[in-house]
């Protein structure tokens, strides 16, 4: 398998059958909590970064010259996507200085949820990255979907604590 291949399927989850983008997704949350804990919450976002630039990379080169501009093989995206939706979880954690080996795993399936809704019904601005057609379109949707994830996931977070 070529190395931009095996980025965008991440290892061939792309290539599992009936919906590649949810099982990546999937993927991507026991990883995100592995960074959390080896590389604490920037180890992780520096992860996330490369991960996305990487991705980029790798989606330029395999839709090169192809009609079909974001074909569902192509899964790092959900993967950056998820793990930028938990980087709440993962700087709480880490900002509290709480055991990073907490792993608060009904926080992770609203996440997982509330990022696939995003990523599937695609509302303002990620219908907008979307449209775009190019590979930066194809990773920029699912940023988008994550950080509108995070933000929904900070919002929850302050009312739950009462500060909202």
């Amino acid at each position: 398998m070529r190395l931009t291949r095996a980025i965008v399927t991440v290892g061939g989850i792309g290539f599992l059958p009936g919906a590649p983008g949810t099982w990546a997704s999937l993927a991507a949350i026991p990883v995100a909590n592995l960074l959390h804990v080896a590389l604490g919450f920037p180890g992780f976002a520096l992860v996330t970064l490369a991960a996305t630039l990487a991705g980029w990379w790798g989606t330029v080169h395999e839709t090169r010259g192809q009609e079909n501009t974001d074909p569902h093989f192509i899964v790092i995206d959900e993967v950056v996507g998820m793990w930028i939706a938990l980087f709440p979880i993962s700087a709480g954690l880490w900002w509290m200085g709480s055991d990073l080996t907490i792993f608060p795993w009904p926080a992770y399936v609203v996440g997982f949820l509330v990022f696939r809704f995003f990523d599937i019904v695609k509302p303002p601005p990620v219908s907008w990255a979307d449209r775009l057609h190019t590979p930066f379109g194809v990773m920029f949707d699912d940023v988008l979907a994550g950080f509108l994830t995070a933000a929904i996931a900070m919002f929850a977070a302050a009312v739950a604590h009462g500060w909202l």
